[in-house]
């Protein structure tokens, strides 16, 4: 019979770790760490599972420690055993954190990872124009159009903000879907979008609690949200075309979003409303492609 020998025990450290991080997905890697205890030890050691998750999501990088939430671990084939060291149990609770992190990254996006609209700067006719219309993918609601309009100014530089809850606290957000509204109803169908946007991801700040989240969590609100949440990301600013389809902001890497609250900044108008020869800016639907980590 053939003689075979294990590569971990042949090989340096260096070398066996390259070979096994060519492995680019969390089963393949799974299944390695199954071949023997030895390969499991050196797996869990050397927290390949947590390499390949920065690979995927290299804002990890700036976590400086983990909590297993039990919930969330629920694959039986990453289990450990029980009564190892205090620094042990620190790599193996790693190890499943960050396989279980690297299982939803590797599924298919959600695009229905929106609960609702928490409040935007303006609002012209509420209800019928508020922000619960742009999660709506209907473009008439009985004999109206479905869309969010922003009040009417002269000036074309002033923005508009919109505050989303996201359907749960900690998810992975790559792509933001924005279509502008097209007033089929006026002269020539004007087309109101932005002439560009900018997301901010973030939770809400520790002076909100829960018992008065609904008091100012409502969509007819247009005070200033700035101060109810820390905003831990923000994009760049994405240029917006005056088109009526569905335009995707896909962000330079996949953001985690820890707390669940996403807004929406619209820099600049470019259309004005016949009427009273405002400026406005319209929306008909938005939409994220993300992963859920938590809801």
């Amino acid at each position: 019979m053939e003689a075979r020998k294990d590569f971990l025990n042949t090989l340096d450290s260096d070398a066996s770790i390259m070979i096994l991080m060519c492995l680019d997905h969390i089963s393949d890697l799974v299944r390695a760490s199954s071949v023997s205890c030895s390969w499991r030890h050196f797996v869990i050691a050397k927290g390949l599972c947590k390499r390949l998750c920065l690979r995927m999501l290299p804002q990890l990088s700036n976590v400086d420690h983990v909590l297993e939430v039990s919930k969330i671990i629920n694959n039986p084939s990453i289990e450990v055993d029980a009564g190892n060291s205090g620094e042990w149990k620190i790599l193996e609770k790693e190890h499943r954190v960050y396989t279980s992190l690297a299982w939803a990254l590797s599924s298919f996006p959600s695009y229905n990872c929106i609960s609702h609209g928490l409040s935007a700067s303006t609002t012209d006719n509420y209800p019928e124009e508020s922000i619960v219309n742009t999660l709506d993918p209907r473009n008439r609601i009985g004999r109206r159009g479905s869309y969010w309009s922003s009040e009417g100014t002269s000036d074309p530089s002033v923005p508009e903000k919109l505050t989303y809850k996201l359907m749960g606290d900690s998810c992975v957000i790559s792509e933001i879907h924005i279509e502008p509204f097209q007033a089929y109803f006026q002269s020539g169908s004007p087309i109101y979008s932005a002439k560009a946007v900018r997301f901010r991801m973030g939770h809400p700040s520790l002076s909100v609690d829960s018992g008065s989240e609904l008091e100012f969590f409502c969509p007819f609100r247009q005070d200033s949200t700035d101060d109810k949440f820390i905003w831990t990301y923000t994009s760049q600013a994405f240029p917006m075309a005056q088109e009526s389809c569905l335009q995707k902001f896909k962000l330079p890497e996949p953001v985690l979003c820890i707390g669940g609250i996403l807004q929406i900044e619209l820099l600049g108008r470019v259309q004005t409303q016949e009427m009273d020869g405002l400026y406005y800016i319209c929306w008909f639907l938005l939409s994220i492609a993300a992963w859920l980590m938590l809801k």
